[in-house]
């Protein structure tokens, strides 16, 4: 079996992020970065899948140099395979991104044979428009459902779960195919030692993006208003409790 899985460069959740002077780009002087969420989750499942079934995995970007990092972080857990898309902005359009990435999935199959599943995140972290992978599903003409939480692999089919307010949906997908995975499918390992040490010998293939500017541009960002919130103390001891009843009252959690 083949995996593909496609991964993004972005800020570590739950960091501060500060806007730059002209309100045209992340201020990255002192952010830490790492994968998005969903696709660490699509990570260790492609490691799962090519554990269980044999085969070979391949962890690609399109971004910054640095984004090395995050494809030998992939590395130290068990893919195989990098693939950097160098670009020397931070991050392109949805449109682009998605033409760039199917390109390089053209040439890598034309050179490597057909990748049996392609995962993509459900939405990066950062951006959170949910379009690449749809987009590189429809230019690739294979199926694709979004928000997985739950992969099998039943010879030429995929059978993928995904939760709805219905309860659980079930989609028999034949190969091959497309999957968005959601962050909870699994929980991803840590590398070891071994796996850091692997991944610094692993040759990351450059492949340089070939994609035109789509219709979206980015106009400023706009960084939400900081919320304070103040810790009130309620009392301490027995004198405390009628506070702690008021309160509760008040939430009407007491009837």
């Amino acid at each position: 079996m083949k995996v593909l899985v496609c991964v993004k460069r972005v800020p570590a959740p739950g960091a501060k992020i500060n806007i730059t002077a002209d309100g045209q780009a992340v201020d990255t002087a002192y952010l830490a970065f790492t994968t998005s969420p969903h696709e660490e989750c699509a990570v260790e499942a492609a490691v799962q899948l090519v554990e269980q079934h044999g085969g070979e995995s391949t962890v690609l970007t399109l971004g910054p140099a640095e984004a090395d990092e995050q494809l030998r972080y992939a590395a130290s857990i068990g893919v195989n395979k990098a693939v950097l898309l160098p670009i020397d902005v931070a991050d392109w359009d949805p449109q682009r991104t998605a033409a760039a990435i199917t390109g390089a999935i053209r040439d890598l199959e034309a050179a490597q044979g057909a990748f049996d599943l392609i995962l993509f995140g459900n939405e990066s972290a950062d951006s959170g428009n949910f379009q690449v992978g749809v987009r590189v599903s429809h230019a690739l003409e294979r199926p694709m459902v979004n928000g997985i939480k739950g992969i099998e692999l039943q010879g030429d089919t995929v059978r993928a779960k995904r939760e709805s307010e219905a309860g659980v949906e079930v989609y028999s997908v034949p190969t091959p195919c497309v999957l968005g995975v959601k962050e909870g499918i699994n929980l991803p390992r840590y590398p070891t030692l071994k796996g850091r040490l692997a991944s610094k010998k692993v040759d990351v293939a450059q492949v340089t993006p070939q994609g035109e500017s789509g219709g979206q541009h980015m106009v400023m960002l706009l960084q939400a208003a900081e919320q304070v919130s103040q810790t009130v103390m309620l009392g301490t001891g027995p004198e405390a409790a009628p506070a702690v009843v008021d309160l509760l009252e008040e939430l009407g959690l007491l009837k």
